[in-house]
């Protein structure tokens, strides 16, 4: 430890105080005071390692004093001095987390700078973890701040990409020129789809529980609005029922992320052969939760990867879609809120999924 221990001693005998400052200021930059009053106000002032005081003194006792020192600079780390008699006091003072550590009389000098130097790896500890704390608290906001300046300013320009090529593809004939234009449209969303992903990811893993009065209903009937926008549904049978008479408490931007993922891997893994396809989303909201089931009639996913498709970047198929983050982002926004999710899968033949949410009240 490089920096020197800063110890304030509190005593009502003054020859103790300067037997103390004489034998150990090579040792400790050190603070004395005759009695708890002088104490506190070099506590407040001065920075302070280590504190010590002697439990029997004229006013305020070491214990009492160390209540004070608390309530005005809890940081240093407490010992007591004390005699036998004491112990009840000491006790009480050690369950109320007032003291680390006593030291009985008398005491000898090693015993003092070991349990100084101990005190002190603990104050420093602590200030370090304190000053970590703060630090991720600021990298949270910041990163918070930059995501979504981030998204925006990256899909600012994708949308003036998409707009003029839309522009471009009413004036122009030639077909060669066209698919030129058609390739551009399809990179730009593939890329705001990647953008909305780590949008999505970001929520779902670094954010906290914001919570809210849900309406699946309501959601259900924005999501649905959206995912026609995004996906070609015109093949697709959907079955969507919301069964909700009770009041659910929830995060409303995890559980669309949740709905998100699982509805568009139930479109993106359909079967390319001919035959009806289906989706079936249905919610059923009790006094204690909610269980959300999406079921298709897709590809379904082989016994093998079953364990390990909400693991990130795992995709349990060679087709080239997704970005094998979005079962892992359910997975995540499920797990903080207290819930569950179930798989059932037959490969060839479809995929259930469930998730069970508690209403968070």
């Amino acid at each position: 430890m490089n920096k020197k221990i800063h110890v304030l001693y509190i005593d009502d005998e003054d020859n103790n105080l300067q037997s103390f400052r004489a034998t150990l200021r090579k040792d400790f930059k050190i603070f004395t005071a005759i009695d708890a009053e002088e104490g506190l106000r070099i506590a407040q002032k001065e920075e302070i390692h280590v504190c010590i005081a002697d439990q029997r003194m004229p006013g305020m006792s070491g214990t009492e004093f160390f209540e004070q020192m608390v309530k005005i600079n809890p940081d240093p780390v407490r010992i007591l001095l004390t005699g036998y008699s004491d112990i009840a006091s000491v006790i009480d003072a050690i369950n109320k987390g007032e003291v680390y550590r006593f030291i009985d009389k008398p005491w000898n000098i090693e015993q003092i700078k070991n349990s100084i130097k101990n005190g002190a790896e603990i104050y420093f500890m602590r200030k370090e973890l304190k000053d970590t704390t703060v630090k991720v608290k600021k990298l949270h906001s910041e990163m918070n701040q930059f995501v979504y300046s981030l998204s925006h300013e990256l899909r600012g320009p994708l949308m003036s990409i998409s707009g003029v090529s839309k522009l471009a593809k009413m004036e122009i004939t030639d077909p060669h020129t066209l698919e030129y234009f058609d390739m551009i449209d399809t990179a730009t969303t593939k890329l705001d789809d990647f953008i909305y992903k780590m949008l999505d990811f970001y929520r779902s893993t670094k954010i906290d529980n914001k919570i809210t009065k849900i309406i699946f209903e309501d959601i259900l009937n924005q999501q649905l609005e959206a995912y026609r926008l995004k996906f070609d549904l015109s093949h697709f049978k959907i079955n969507v029922q919301v069964n909700q008479d009770h009041k659910f408490m929830s995060d409303d931007a995890k559980i669309r992320v949740i709905l998100n993922n699982l509805f568009g891997n139930a479109v993106q893994f359909q079967k390319q052969e001919p035959g009806d396809k289906w989706i079936n989303l249905t919610i059923d909201v009790t006094k204690t939760e909610a269980v959300i089931t999406i079921e298709d009639n897709g590809i379904g996913i082989d016994d093998k990867y079953k364990t390990d498709v909400f693991n990130l970047f795992t995709r349990a198929t060679q087709k080239n879609v997704g970005t094998g983050i979005g079962l892992y982002m359910v997975k995540e926004a499920v797990e903080q809120m207290g819930g569950t999710i179930e798989l059932e899968s037959v490969f060839n033949e479809g995929t259930t999924m469930k998730v069970i949410l508690p209403s968070m009240v």
